[in-house]
């Protein structure tokens, strides 16, 4: 079973298409239909049905994909055998929010490099849970997600710390304590959301609104946290955001924050799949990870203050 086969197949799945797999893998269209007849030929059985512009997995394609999967798994362990623990080679594909992406991981990449030249680090963006499916079919190998702690039978979470959230606005605002008197008057604020529907900080602002029966008139809404950051600075509105991305911000007085001190807790997890074989390489960085001191932020000031109000 020739691995140029599995990987065609793997891609068209991947991609959803024989144009797109080819593309990926740099082939002409015809060398991926020739790799996919040579491997139905020798699973006596088709792969995909051509219904239209779709390509959708058989019943033997459906049956097949999480063998072809191993085998490619297998292919890169065995690329990664010369590797040891003293000098690991290879590639880590890690998938992570823009939070972290940006506010934690660059110190830890920064020192992995340092210390490991030969691993290439791919970095994905992943704002939600939907990154570990990537650990699933073997596209990733570490994520780390701003979430609540929750459990997976096929994975391995584990809880980095806790992230503070900060209700953060421009220093042109009067804030104050707030107050089930002073939670109506939301309603004439503008809330900055972050676009992503999977965001846990998101989710968590909203549904504080909506236990609270608050609707506010107007929302805006961004990709970006950074974005937000400077919509809020300008005085377009408030938001909700973990105190990482602002804490920078509020000592130099660019925004004001204070503490969301509801029952509902962000977390940084961090999560690889329980079978897959942790080579040197991802062995090396999930110690490093649970031994840097980035995690250890020193958060005086930020417990046991307020959650604002802003004052229209």
């Amino acid at each position: 079973m020739d691995l140029r086969h599995l990987k065609a197949f793997k891609a068209i799945v991947d991609l959803g298409g024989f144009r797109k797999a080819a593309e990926h893998l740099g082939y002409a269209q015809s060398t991926i239909t020739s790799h996919i007849q040579l491997l139905e030929e020798e699973l006596g059985s088709p792969l995909f049905d051509r219904l239209g512009r779709k390509t959708i997995l058989t019943e033997t394609g459906r049956r097949f994909m999480p063998y072809a999967v191993q085998f490619l798994q297998l292919y890169q362990k065995v690329k990664e055998v010369p590797g040891n623990e003293d000098f690991p080679t290879g590639t880590l594909t890690i998938a992570a929010p823009e939070s972290l992406t940006v506010y934690r991981l660059p110190p830890i990449i920064h020192d992995y490099k340092q210390r490991y030249p030969q691993v290439e680090i791919v970095l994905k963006p992943s704002p939600n849970r939907e990154s570990l499916n990537g650990l699933r079919t073997g596209d990733i190998d570490l994520v780390f997600l701003l979430d609540k702690e929750w459990t997976e039978p096929d994975l391995v979470i584990n809880k980095l710390a806790n992230e503070p959230m900060m209700v953060i606005t421009s220093p042109a605002y009067h804030a104050r304590e707030l107050s089930a008197e002073t939670l109506p008057d939301l309603v004439e604020e503008t809330l900055l959301y972050y676009t992503e529907q999977g965001c846990s900080y998101r989710m968590l602002f909203e549904r504080y609104l909506q236990e609270n029966r608050v609707f506010p008139k107007t929302s805006v809404e961004s990709w970006s946290v950074e974005a937000i950051k400077q919509c809020v600075m300008c005085g377009l509105g408030i938001s909700l955001l973990p105190y990482i991305v602002v804490k920078s911000d509020i000592e130099e007085g660019k925004l004001v924050g204070v503490p969301w001190k509801e029952r509902h807790s962000v977390a940084t997890l961090m999560a690889y799949h329980k079978e897959r074989w942790l080579s040197p390489a991802l062995q090396a960085f999930v110690k490093m990870v649970k031994q840097h001191s980035v995690w250890n932020d020193n958060l005086v000031g930020v417990e046991g203050a307020s959650l604002p109000f802003i004052a229209t």
